[in-house]
């Protein structure tokens, strides 16, 4: 059986990581089944930041799910799976996850990770943070998901945003294990008498 990975895209600023996620996943990882699950803001921030249609990034997972079809496979704790990456992860989905407030899809897939312990990445998009992003995000850690914000690792001295980008996706992926190309840091060159 292939192992699975959830796939949540919520509506912060971020598409293009999802995109090079999932392509990195179908290129890089190909035994790793994709389930994707789009909320109705994500499609339009995809729309606005990328040069990409929903359709064509539906095709870039190995199983799309529909946010309104809340008896799919991915809500179930039965239906095993690596874990879920919520790429980008916007404040309101945050809010929702810490608050069990299971609505839709995406929210209710995540709360499935948490309760079955398996790892829930959240790649949260927002500057600057509040008061209250900050103690939801408090939140969603001590529940046990990873907060793993975008942020540039200018050491690699990146040339440009796709760059960044890539480093990024590979960071999401590592937490799962599935970063095997020599993104590790390897320390500061050092002077040796």
């Amino acid at each position: 059986m292939a192992e699975r990975l959830i796939i949540g895209m919520s509506g912060a600023s971020g598409a293009p990581l999802t995109v090079e996620l999932l392509r990195q996943l179908r290129e890089r990882h190909p035994e790793v089944e994709s389930h994707l699950v789009v909320t109705r803001s994500a499609g339009a921030t995809l729309e606005a930041e990328c040069d990409i249609t929903l359709e064509q990034m539906k095709a870039l997972a190995s199983v799309w799910h529909d946010n309104d079809a809340i008896g799919a496979s991915i809500a179930s704790g039965s239906f095993k799976t690596l874990g879920m990456i919520v790429v980008p992860c916007s404040m309101k989905t945050v809010a929702g996850i810490v608050s069990g407030y299971s609505d839709n899809l995406l929210l209710r897939a995540a709360d499935v990770c948490l309760k079955e312990r398996r790892k829930l990445v959240l790649v949260a998009r927002e500057t600057p943070l509040s008061t209250v992003h900050l103690r939801n995000l408090y939140e969603a850690s001590r529940l046990g998901a990873v907060i793993l914000p975008p942020v540039p690792a200018y050491y690699r001295r990146p040339l440009t945003l796709e760059e960044c980008t890539a480093y990024t996706v590979r960071r999401v992926l590592g937490q799962f294990d599935l970063d095997d190309d020599g993104y590790e840091w390897q320390g500061m060159s050092t002077h040796e008498e």
